[in-house]
């Protein structure tokens, strides 16, 4: 599949910025299934400073500016072209139990196990709670197969949780959205890396797009789709397996991936500190557009 997608966010400010400092993640990494081409990164202001083609500790491309001028708003305009291929065959791994994972993650004898080690601890928006755990225990019982346990917990997930944008925000903590079980996109992911970095599994949080499609007989909003995240789980020997727990399947075709991280507080698109600006408002337009 091949899309175009734009990602348009606008800062509203109640008094003139004096100086900011940002950084941004909205172009997109090279990653198996996915390549990308035509990246641009339209700032207004323009920045007085930019830094582009670094990477983060997690290898994803980041993006600094720094806007010297007093402003009133501040218009980050992103867009690429991506392509995406089916996902591999959902491994089986001679059925491999979770709890021999989690035990050679504890011992460092997993194969690549090195790729997995900054995805095995509490992070900053999702600690160790003991309702996490709880919650997984039902889907891992002892000697179950790893895939088989991690997609029932993604199942169980999705059926628990309603998707509510008024429920929670970017800083709700994680032990409100298990009490309360409502949330976003943001939320269903780090529910299930809790779960599963509960149970001694490695697990990362992955930002990006979906597609979506209108209503039948609708035509599709400019600026009506949204970034996505979901997770992935370790699976030793094989690589990292997306699960979509607010959609209830694994990553596809139609996921975009852009970064991933800890927990979202890693990748956010865009991140910055203001000097003055008062109260402000954000508006952000999203559009994914298959391409023929």
């Amino acid at each position: 599949m091949r899309y175009r997608v734009r990602h348009v966010t606008t800062y509203h400010y109640g008094e003139p910025v004096l100086l900011s400092h940002h950084a941004a993640h909205l172009v997109p990494r090279a990653c198996p299934g996915q390549s990308h081409s035509d990246a641009q990164l339209d700032i207004l202001p323009p920045p007085a400073v930019r830094d582009e083609g670094k990477r983060d500790y997690f290898g994803n491309p980041i993006t600094f500016f720094t806007i010297q001028d007093a402003h009133s708003r501040l218009t980050v305009d992103a867009s690429f072209t991506v392509e995406t291929s089916p996902p591999p065959a959902l491994p089986q791994l001679d059925r491999t139990p979770w709890d021999k994972v989690a035990a050679e993650l504890a011992q460092g004898t997993a194969q690549r196990v090195e790729a997995a080690l900054d995805f095995l601890y509490p992070s900053y928006q999702v600690p160790m709670l003991a309702e996490a755990r709880e919650y997984a225990e039902p889907s891992f019982r002892p000697g179950r197969p790893l895939v088989e346990a991690a997609l029932e917990l993604m199942n169980r997930i999705h059926a628990d949780l309603a998707f509510d944008p008024e429920a929670t925000s970017v800083g709700t903590p994680l032990a409100q959205v298990f009490a309360q079980r409502r949330g976003v996109c943001q939320d269903f992911a780090h529910m299930a890396i809790a779960c599963l970095r509960s149970m001694g599994l490695a697990a990362r949080y992955v930002s990006g797009y979906i597609r979506t499609l209108p209503p039948p007989g609708k035509e599709k909003l400019a600026g009506a789709d949204a970034s996505h995240a979901w997770a992935s789980v370790f699976l030793p020997g094989w690589g990292w397996l997306d699960v979509d727990p607010t959609n209830d399947t694994l990553a596809g075709e139609d996921h975009i991936t852009v970064a991933w991280g800890r927990d979202y507080d890693d990748v956010s698109p865009l991140r910055g500190v203001v000097l003055g600006g008062g109260h402000h408002q954000i508006q952000v337009g999203v559009d994914v557009a298959e391409l023929v």
